[in-house]
């Protein structure tokens, strides 16, 4: 029994994204609203293994408050995967998953991420070293629904045979990167799949399967898994400037009862105050725990933030020119001192 079986379905999870669910902004998002399951960032296997050890494993740090949290990698080799999933165990993740899905050309190269469609037999080998190695900790697959064009049918059979924990189909193929809009039905598609799929010893399927491309919010997200019938679903750029992404969902798990599925997935109003409050939270945490990362990584969640009403260019742009957190604090404080009011 893992995390995974202990899922309320449809179950609601954030993806991993680089340079953006780091440490620091997990911690933001499991504060103020907490998925189902948090990813950490993709991390090299090969690099924590091949002499980036001391800067990579920074990447993989984690607090208690952000449970169930799985580690990502990226691999093109099989003993690599393996000794990364037993770093997962040491480390105390509750589970691994692999990145069979990032057209980043750089990965590719590796013949690792979206490559791996190319190669099936190479892609099982992979799931089965970071099974050997991760013990009772289950193993997931983050991919997409083919390499050129849609390959469900072939592709998704071939990660089912290894039997992994959960796969999460990404419904674009590597070609079209995030070019054209994601086709819900390539989900659903791949839900029948799993559903009439039986493995090499006779066995069906258990395997999760969670839908993920263009949802908009946890409304969204809802509608998204009763059209399909998939387990759960992955949202990713909704997070941007919106930690308050998943508060309901949080809210109505540890808080009153909620009657109505629908009054749980409302949306949360948070006034620009606090948006900017949490703004300065999030640049502390983030100079505080990863500072050996470039500041001009937070800019992109500053350009997030602050947008939406009429004076947001303004004050964007001094944070734009900002350095540290001492002067975004000090940017932030005038700005509510004189511009609020």
């Amino acid at each position: 029994m893992t995390f995974w079986n202990k899922l309320k379905k449809p179950f609601f999870v954030l993806a991993p994204m680089a340079d953006v669910t780091d440490p620091a902004f997990r911690r933001i998002i499991a504060k103020y609203g907490k998925p189902d399951v948090l990813w950490t960032e993709f991390v090299s296997a090969d690099g924590l293994f091949m002499g980036g050890y001391d800067a990579l494993v920074k990447d993989l740090a984690f607090s208690e408050e952000e449970r169930p949290i799985v580690a990502q990698f990226f691999t093109s080799k099989p003993e690599i995967m393996e000794r990364a999933a037993k770093l997962a165990v040491e480390l105390g993740f509750d589970g691994i998953d692999i990145n069979m899905g990032c057209p980043d050309k750089s990965i590719e190269k590796q013949s690792a991420g979206a490559k791996l469609m190319t190669n099936p037999k190479l892609a099982q080998e992979i799931i089965l070293s970071a099974m050997k190695g991760a013990g009772d900790l289950p193993v997931s697959v983050k991919t997409r629904i083919g390499w050129n064009k849609n390959e469900l049918e072939t592709w998704l059979p071939a990660l089912l045979e290894t039997n992994p924990a959960a796969i999460t189909v990404h419904a674009r193929t590597r070609k079209e990167l995030s070019l054209v809009p994601a086709r819900w039905e390539h989900v659903k598609r791949a839900v029948e799949i799993r559903d009439n799929f039986i493995n090499s010893q006779g066995e069906k399927s258990k395997t999760l399967i969670i839908g993920n491309g263009d949802v908009k919010d946890l409304d969204d997200a809802k509608a998204k898994a009763e059209e399909t019938g998939c387990d759960g679903v992955m949202l990713g750029r909704a997070i941007f400037g919106n930690p308050w992404l998943f508060a309901n969902l949080s809210h109505a798990k540890h808080g009153r009862q909620i009657e109505h599925p629908a009054e749980a997935l409302a949306k949360v109003d948070i006034s620009i105050e606090d948006k900017l409050k949490v703004l300065v939270e999030h640049t502390k945490l983030f100079e505080k725990l990863l500072p050996q990362k470039s500041f001009a990584v937070m800019k992109k969640h500053y350009k997030a933030y602050v947008t939406g009403w009429h004076t947001a260019k303004e004050l964007r742009m001094k944070l734009m020119e900002a350095g540290n957190t001492n002067e975004v604090e000090q940017v932030v404080d005038n700005y509510l001192e004189n511009s609020l009011k």
